[in-house]
């Protein structure tokens, strides 16, 4: 009796993007007639058949068949887990799988069973990706480097080098280097690879993301794993969409599982993310040491002026302050921290006029759990 199970494409509408995070579909069925298996190089256990269906997918192979000797009462949920396994081994193999169905005859005693794969990647296309990201690797990770500044120069990389495939068929690694466009869940592939080329622990995070006024969606990201330490990165929604040459956010960059479920839920179960990056690298700082300067380089770049909290912005002759000072230095633009509502916010931002700010513009966001508004505003 025949029996199929098949796994949704995930498709995600995040922020005014169509975003896909394409899980691998299964499919599966078997045949409980009288067929004896040969003898020869027969399996006799899941852990050899995760092994042989392993080096198998490994070389993308798509048809791949084997002898089994033993009871075969609960082969089908033997091989799955086989299945589950080899493909488990890797999350760049498993996220590069696009469908598989297995089948086998036989007897109580003995099986011949295949399993039948196809890949969005072929082992060529995998090739080429692994000689890229060593030569990308060699671009951006300079000597001394330590490994906060290597997940930046990667993130950094992604970000810059990628645009958000609009078309939302390009879901690898491959496709992402070959056109300069992928969906998410070609960013995560990539991300992974450089990561783990960098020897920085990774993972890829299988869940749903949630834009502001809009229904959650399926989505895919990192998990960064950093001294001792998980961090979500997004490099998918760190990038602009529509595409700005040499734009880049930090908005999902290092983030705690608080921080990334504003908008983030994940399905499965992953390594708890708790304490803050903006904690990690104040707390390095206070040690002291050679890397001091680099922390401080880092704290920069990621805006965690806003963490300090005799730096926000609570009233609007606070602002005018701030605003005096930025045109002082040649600035253009301002980021702050608010304390108080949008409506009051736009009350304030009003009275920039009065200091010659033409086309002034600006956007808010809240700040982690702080009630606290997050704001940008530019200027001519």
């Amino acid at each position: 009796m025949g029996k199929k199970k098949q796994l949704p494409l995930m498709k995600a509408i995040l922020g005014g993007m169509l975003v896909f995070a394409a899980l691998p579909p299964g499919l599966y069925w078997s045949w409980g007639q009288a067929y004896a298996a040969a003898d020869s190089a027969s399996l006799r256990s899941v852990t050899e058949m995760t092994q042989k269906l392993t080096a198998a997918m490994n070389n993308r192979r798509e048809t791949i068949t084997f002898a089994y000797q033993g009871k075969t009462s609960k082969l089908k949920a033997q091989v799955q887990s086989a299945i589950d396994q080899a493909m488990g081994s890797d999350p760049y193999l498993y996220y590069t799988i696009d469908s598989y169905a297995f089948s086998y005859r036989g007897s109580s005693s003995s099986a011949n069973v295949t399993v039948q794969v196809e890949y969005r990647e072929t082992l060529q296309q995998t090739a080429f990706v692994n000689k890229q990201v060593k030569e990308i690797l060699k671009q951006i990770i300079l000597p001394g480097m330590n490994n906060h500044q290597k997940i930046k120069a990667i993130h950094d990389w992604v970000v810059l080098h990628l645009k958000y495939d609009n078309s939302y068929s390009k879901y690898t690694a491959y496709e992402g280097l070959q056109s300069g466009s992928a969906v998410c869940q070609g960013y995560s592939l990539l991300t992974y690879k450089l990561l783990l080329g960098a020897g920085i622990p990774n993972k890829i995070v299988e869940g749903t993301a949630k834009a502001e006024g809009k229904a959650a969606q399926s989505h895919a990201w990192n998990l960064v794993q950093l001294e001792g330490r998980w961090y979500h990165l997004d490099t998918t929604w760190d990038d602009p969409t529509p595409n700005k040459e040499g734009a880049l956010s930090t908005a999902y960059y290092m983030r705690t599982d608080a921080q990334m479920r504003l908008d983030h839920k994940w399905t499965k179960s992953y390594p708890a993310s708790s304490v803050g990056y903006a904690q990690t690298l104040s707390e390095l700082i206070s040690r002291g040491g050679p890397n001091v300067a680099v922390y401080q380089e880092l704290e920069r770049k990621l805006d965690y002026s806003l963490y300090q909290e005799d730096l926000i912005v609570g009233s609007g002759s606070e602002l005018m302050l701030l605003a005096k000072q930025a045109i002082a230095s040649g600035q253009a633009s301002l980021l702050f921290r608010y304390d108080g509502s949008e409506k009051s916010l736009k009350t304030d931002l009003q009275e920039l006029y009065a200091l010659g700010m033409d086309h002034l513009s600006y956007n808010s966001s809240p700040f982690d759990n702080t009630g606290d508004l997050k704001v940008y505003v530019t200027w001519e």
